[in-house]
């Protein structure tokens, strides 16, 4: 499959904002170790409380309510792990070294994610062009909804600001046992495949490896040691993933793709308008800023900006660099939104019915 042209950002002048912000944030906040420790005691913490909850479906699953109980918090946990923990892992914010950061991504396995293939999706496609359209693969995912104007249009998306709510539950099973399938071995619209040079055969072992691992201990292990029907352990394992998921899409859906969500494309050489900085601040949204309860589930997605430009900086300074974002985006005019979660989760699905029909060519001003 051959290699695609990259978007190519503007080259940014003498007097760039992000230059000044940068070394101002590594002179200060990224001065204070603290932030760092306590991001690295959070995620193993994270991990220990997964397998706590796990532990107490085994000893308290004959249970009925305990068993759905203790799914379901694994199911939140799960998610809290993925959004904090392996995110920061995966840009190398989580660990100073490297190999450490590598190390810790295993742990996905377990999850049954594929690190690996994570890791691309994620940070050459998303992170390098987030909101391009036919690039940003962690947007653009499936013709059962329309977001990028240049998608095509079907009948059926009128109905997506509906028909999605009962979706977006089920997105961690299409992730774990679906999407994962199609990066790998997929031909159609497959952008991993065409910014990578080869998918490693041992990622491939490594993916069904994955899969095995986590429905034997998740499900299959509760299913042989408890005496429910399997049909229980079945629903609870569901129940799981559709409240982990809901957990997580308000993440997904409040950073990006609002009804005023941005979608630069690129002129006939490939080159986009604005400096790689000023893209980011243009297509990325925070949410919920003032809520450490959000701030803690959420990590790097309510200071999405901040993430962003700092990719490589671990959540726990997001906090604190959010306020320099805001200073900057006042002194040299540039965009920046923050909402709360609820304008932000309602601001998407409106997004959802308005490109779920014909545009209107008085609002976009083309013929």
């Amino acid at each position: 499959m051959e290699k695609l042209k990259r978007p190519v950002y503007s080259k940014a002048g003498t007097d760039d904002f992000f230059k000044k912000m940068r070394t101002e944030v590594n002179e200060t906040i990224l001065q204070n170790s603290s932030l760092y420790q306590f991001n690295i005691i959070k995620s193993l913490g994270l991990v220990i409380v997964f397998f706590l909850f796990y532990s107490c479906i085994l000893l308290f699953g004959n249970n009925t309510y305990l068993l759905f109980l203790f799914y379901i918090l694994c199911g939140i946990t799960m998610i809290v792990l993925f959004i904090n923990a392996f995110h920061d892992a995966a840009h190398g914010a989580l660990f100073k070294k490297s190999k450490h950061n590598e190390c810790f991504m295993y742990i996905l396995e377990f999850f049954g994610g594929n690190h690996w293939l994570w890791t691309r999706r994620h940070i050459h496609l998303h992170h390098a062009y987030p909101n391009v359209p036919e690039w940003d693969i962690d947007i653009k995912q499936s013709d059962i909804i329309r977001i990028f104007p240049n998608s095509p249009l079907f009948d059926y998306h009128k109905y997506q600001h509906i028909y999605m709510w009962m979706i977006y539950p089920f997105y961690s099973l299409n992730w774990i046992y679906i999407r994962d399938f199609k990066d790998f071995f997929g031909k159609k619209d497959n952008y991993v495949k065409k910014v990578v040079d080869k998918i490693p055969t041992d990622e491939i072992y490594k993916m069904f490896a994955a899969k095995v691992i986590n429905l034997f201990y998740l499900l299959f292990i509760p299913m042989l040691l408890l005496h429910q029907p399997w049909y229980i352990v079945l629903g609870s394992w569901f129940a799981m993933h559709l409240c982990g998921s809901m957990l997580g899409v308000v993440a997904l859906v409040s950073t990006h793709v609002d009804e005023d969500a941005h979608f630069p494309v690129t002129d006939q050489d490939g080159n986009l308008s604005a400096t790689w900085a000023m893209h980011q601040m243009i297509v990325t949204k925070d949410f919920s800023t003032e809520s450490k309860l959000a701030n803690f589930l959420y990590g790097g997605f309510t200071h999405h900006v901040a993430h962003h430009l700092f990719p490589g900086v671990g959540h726990t300074y997001y906090p604190y660099i959010t306020p320099i974002i805001r200073r900057y985006a006042q002194e040299y005019d540039l965009p920046y939104t923050s909402y709360p979660f609820y304008h932000a989760v309602r601001s998407h699905f409106r997004m959802l019915k308005n490109k779920g029909v014909k545009e209107n060519i008085m609002m976009i001003g083309e013929i």
